[in-house]
């Protein structure tokens, strides 16, 4: 088969399959990376949701401070929610249901400003508005939320006056224009010692780690199934090329006697 490498064609064909291969390999390699991350947010999920609540100022020292493993870790914070600057964050979706999620500035007794998404209002029927407004308390109140962090600015959604399409720390911090955490914010979990009425709180969420692990076998698979393909193009060429093999023809009484008679 080396020999058919000599050829342009061939050498041509052998560097398609080495292009496919390194595709392949790039792709099972880019399957595995997704693999990791999904079981990384399995740990996270797992060593965090049912932590005991520590201090908000324990675990964000700044305001811009949240490290990715602290997803989901519990916090505890006491002050009162400013209801009069609550917004709606629409398109959430809650059990196949599109409604609300009730994001709310908090502000902490040491005079700093925590964004909680308090929970879910399913939406009213062909209205852009909650089938009931929120309750959310006013005065003084403890609370505690797991820390989740800056979606940032969705691009080409945008939200009426009252809504937001995102919770984009940034933004909210600006528009309050007091000390605010632009780091994380928080998912309640319990308000007052326990769960609203008015709203539904957020459920611990189901994740797996998804098909990515045969997905990446499979492109390995392809990047070797190239090589294969290319060795039995050649395996083919070569037997087409090889001399044919004489036929022998059964000899006959008469070729026998013409035979002996040559031979007298």
């Amino acid at each position: 088969m080396l020999r058919l490498l000599r050829e342009p064609r061939w050498l041509g064909y052998l560097g398609v399959a080495v292009i496919f291969a390194v595709v392949c390999c790039a792709l099972g390699a880019w399957q595995w990376h997704r693999r990791e991350e999904a079981l990384a947010a399995i740990a996270r999920l797992d060593a965090n949701w049912d932590r005991t609540p520590v201090a908000l100022a324990e675990a964000l020292p700044e305001l811009d401070a949240y490290e990715e493993d602290q997803q989901w870790t519990p916090v505890a914070v006491e002050g009162e929610y400013l209801v009069d600057e609550s917004l709606l964050l629409r398109g959430r979706v809650r059990g196949g249901d599109v409604g609300f999620d009730v994001v709310v500035p908090f502000r902490t007794t040491e005079g700093t400003i925590l964004w909680v998404d308090r929970g879910w209002i399913r939406q009213g029927p062909g209205a852009e508005r909650p089938v009931a407004e929120p309750a959310t308390p006013e005065g003084p109140v403890a609370i505690v939320a797991r820390l989740r962090p800056d979606e940032g600015v969705i691009a080409g959604r945008g939200a009426p006056e009252g809504q937001i399409a995102s919770v984009d720390l940034g933004s909210l911090a600006a528009a309050l224009g007091e000390p605010t955490y632009t780091g994380a914010y928080g998912l309640l979990a319990e308000e007052a010692g326990g769960e609203p009425a008015d709203v539904a709180v957020a459920t611990r969420p189901v994740l797996d780690e998804g098909p990515h692990l045969s997905y990446t076998l499979q492109w390995f698979v392809f990047a070797a199934g190239g090589f294969v393909a290319l060795g039995w193009a050649m395996r083919q060429e070569l037997r087409g090329v090889e001399p044919e093999r004489p036929v022998r023809r059964r000899r006959s009484d008469a070729d026998v006697e013409d035979e002996i008679l040559d031979r007298a």
